[in-house]
């Protein structure tokens, strides 16, 4: 649903502006505040989004606490909205598992699975879904002349909803169920959406296609302004996904001097780590296939990295040890900045589940994405498309390194740099973007079948461009990102300057 204004994004932004203006405003006092945002949020009596105003407040509050960084309560939890405030109100906080939450309350209880005949039935004579049936649970109904479903013998598989000439049998799913290519979401005891976190990666993917805005994840809107209020050096690294996500007019320039005007020290694009990213997978790949691996895969994504050690635990070895790009742009920041902290901004919530990992809390401070970074605009009622450009916001990076955001991009910045030194060697690659078919991925790979190959793998279909903390429809996010990759400086990763400084980062 991105890149249309539903209510769900517009209470999203809602929530994420007043937790900005909440740590604005030091005078307020935070748990004081807390109490009243779902008063403010939603006043009256009467609910905007849903029958009952109170549920949508308690809605309101959850989501509040999450966006703080705390943790989500169930209906049954009797304590106050800012319980337990003080653990989210200093800079210092990281992200605390689990990431991704079900406000329990505000799920619809949405069957898992089921396939129905509506209205549109015609009764008709050639009744081609019970045929079709493998189980024979479809029957016609003496009584009104429609088809019937046994959903006692039914398995769901959808045949009859598939030939029924009219299209009147309708095969549902739960949304975030279906978005779901770790299989990780089931029922609770109450018919709830409940999150297997042994299996979850934190996509998000669950999170953007949830039409009752009813799973959320946790946030350091309020964490990042008390940082830069305390004093810290803030340095805000670009994911190459930003393009098009503040405003199609919004240029690298106006990020830049509007990031300062919010007292950001300074702004990098990642597109630099990305192009160190692609370097040392190229070493990698140069060194390891086939020698001591059958093939190897791309280490960028980290929710198809943690499906790879979770799914396919004997293939770990298989993923490329390479730092990610967030990582490498952090390191560099930090190198060659002295006392200098990081803040990634990008359209990733697995981003957020990587920054919690012990290795790279020490690289990277903060994490939040393009759609809780405009609530800090909004909270200071920046306006991106009047502002002033200023000259020095594009940063020396390569074509490949800015297209590592589009499926495809990562194995092809690969494979150009090892053409840049052997140019006579043909690398073959293959890709997948979303986790259900990563797996298939990988499954085919453990058989055999990509042997020697380069394989790329996305956990948001279409690539980071379609990452659940985006704002812009999908294709034109694609289309975005490689226009302006077209304009660097660079073509391949390997030529920019800052690869000079790779071995200095992968220590």
């Amino acid at each position: 649903m991105r890149g249309i204004d539903t209510r769900i994004r517009e209470i999203r932004r809602r929530i994420f502006r007043e937790v900005a203006r909440m740590a604005y405003h030091t005078e307020w006092p935070v748990d004081k505040r807390m109490e009243e945002l779902p008063y403010k949020i939603i006043p009256g009596e009467v609910g905007s989004f849903r029958s009952d105003v109170f549920l949508e407040r308690a809605i309101v509050g959850e989501r509040l606490r999450l966006a703080m960084g705390l943790s989500c309560r169930d209906a049954g939890d009797h304590n106050k909205i800012s319980e337990n405030v003080e653990a989210a109100n200093k800079p210092e906080t990281y992200y605390t598992p689990p990431l991704i939450n079900v406000i329990k309350f505000a799920c619809n209880a949405c069957a898992e699975k089921r396939v129905y005949v509506t209205d549109g039935c015609q009764g008709c004579l050639a009744h081609p879904c019970t045929e079709v049936c493998p189980k024979k649970c479809v029957s016609l109904d003496r009584t009104n002349g429609r088809s019937h479903i046994d959903q006692d013998v039914c398995i769901k598989c959808g045949k009859c909803a598939e030939i029924c000439p009219y299209h009147a049998i309708i095969k549902q799913e739960r949304p975030c169920a279906a978005a779901c290519g770790m299989d990780a979401i089931h029922s609770d005891q109450y018919g709830k959406a409940d999150i297997d976190y042994d299996r979850c990666v934190s996509c998000g993917q669950c999170l953007v296609n949830c039409p009752f805005g009813a799973i959320a994840d946790k946030s350091q809107i309020f964490q990042v302004i008390r940082a830069i209020q305390s004093g810290e050096k803030i340095y805000a690294a670009f994911a190459p996904a930003f393009v098009g996500q503040f405003g199609a007019k919004v240029t690298p320039g106006k990020i830049r001097k509007a990031m300062k005007q919010l007292g950001f020290t300074d702004v990098v694009e990642v597109a630099i780590g990305a192009d160190l990213c692609a370097t040392q997978e190229a070493e990698d790949f140069l060194e390891e296939v086939p020698e001591k691996l059958k093939f190897m895969a791309t280490s960028c994504c980290p929710a198809w990295s943690s499906m790879a050690k979770k799914l396919f635990p004997d293939m770990k070895d298989n993923i490329s040890m390479a730092l990610t790009p967030m990582t490498l742009t952090a390191r560099l920041i930090k190198l060659q900045n002295e006392d200098a902290k990081v803040v990634f901004i990008g359209p990733c919530s697995a981003k957020k589940l990587e920054a919690m990992r012990k290795s790279v809390r020490s690289e990277v401070d903060f994490v939040l994405t393009f759609e809780e970074m405009t609530g800090i605009f909004e909270a200071k009622h920046i306006d991106m498309s009047q502002i002033e450009e200023d000259p020095d916001g594009v940063n020396d990076v390569s074509v490949d390194g800015r297209n590592f955001a589009v499926s495809g991009g990562v194995a092809t910045a690969v494979v150009d740099v090892i053409k840049n030194t052997h140019p006579d060697m043909v690398v073959k690659t293959e890709k997948a973007e979303g986790l259900r078919d990563c797996r298939k991925l990988l499954t085919m790979a453990k058989a055999g079948k990509y042997d020697g190959y380069l394989l790329e793998g996305m956990g948001c279909p279409g690539g980071c461009v379609a990452g659940p903390g985006t704002m812009q429809a999908i294709n034109k996010s694609a289309a975005a990102v490689k226009l302006y990759a077209s304009k660097a400086s660079h073509v391949n990763a390997n030529a920019t300057e800052h690869v000079k400084e790779l071995d200095k980062l992968t220590y």
